[in-house]
């Protein structure tokens, strides 16, 4: 009896100690690696995150940027003026068209503070990766001093686009180039090709078409008012 209660002890004694040997090296490698995938896929997501909140930032600044600049761009056609000016005994508008470039003069400053009529100049650029860019410069009539700034970009084009309807003409179609000196447009289209999409903003012109002209030496001898 003495034998098998030894025995028995021994087998307990045996069975407790292998219990508390604890993790293996084999288990402790399965660990880290656990460990190590849950760490990537929380880094991994958190990146994510930090990039989706600075690629919506950019895109709500791109989107207000386009927003504000469709404006000014709208607000300048819509109040443009009749401005002529002297040139080989011939009176000519300032308003010339072309696909890649617009002048006209208007009374609407994209520097606010600016008083008098304004030439304003917008042009088309391709800058870096081949995106079109376009740029808006203005002065003053009379003052040689210009501004310019940059009011579109990262577009895969930008091109103009001016209403002609003659006299004679039932149906009035859309040209690239403006050559008629003796009148301006009615509309005036502005594409933006993106991904594309072709995105026309058309712009009509509020001025008659008979509506008196404004010669440049009478507007710059105006004295400004107080």
């Amino acid at each position: 009896m003495k034998e098998k209660k030894s025995f028995t002890f021994e087998r307990q004694c045996s069975s407790i100690t292998v219990d508390e040997k604890g993790f293996t090296l084999l288990e402790l490698l399965i660990s880290i690696v656990i460990l190590g995938i849950i760490i990537v896929i929380l880094v991994g997501a958190m990146r994510l995150g930090f990039r989706s909140v600075d690629s919506g930032e950019r895109k709500t600044e791109s989107l207000e940027r386009m927003r504000v600049s469709l404006s000014i761009i709208d607000s300048q056609i819509q109040s443009q003026i009749l401005l002529t000016y002297q040139e080989e005994e011939a009176e000519k508008y300032y308003f010339t068209g072309e696909r890649d470039s617009l002048q006209l003069s208007t009374n609407y400053s994209i520097w606010g503070g600016q008083k008098g009529y304004v030439i304003v100049s917008y042009r088309v650029s391709q800058e870096e990766e081949g995106k079109s860019v376009l740029y808006a410069s203005e002065h003053i009539v009379g003052v040689e001093e210009t501004k310019e700034t940059k009011l579109l970009d990262a577009f895969d084009n930008i091109y103009f686009e001016y209403f002609y309807k003659g006299p004679t003409d039932e149906v009035g179609n859309w040209v690239e180039e403006w050559t008629d000196t003796s009148q301006i447009p009615a509309k005036i289209k502005i594409h933006l090709i993106k991904g594309g999409k072709d995105l026309p903003l058309v712009i009509p012109v509020r001025i008659g078409r008979s509506m008196l002209q404004t010669d440049l030496a009478s507007t710059a001898n105006e004295p400004d008012e107080e």
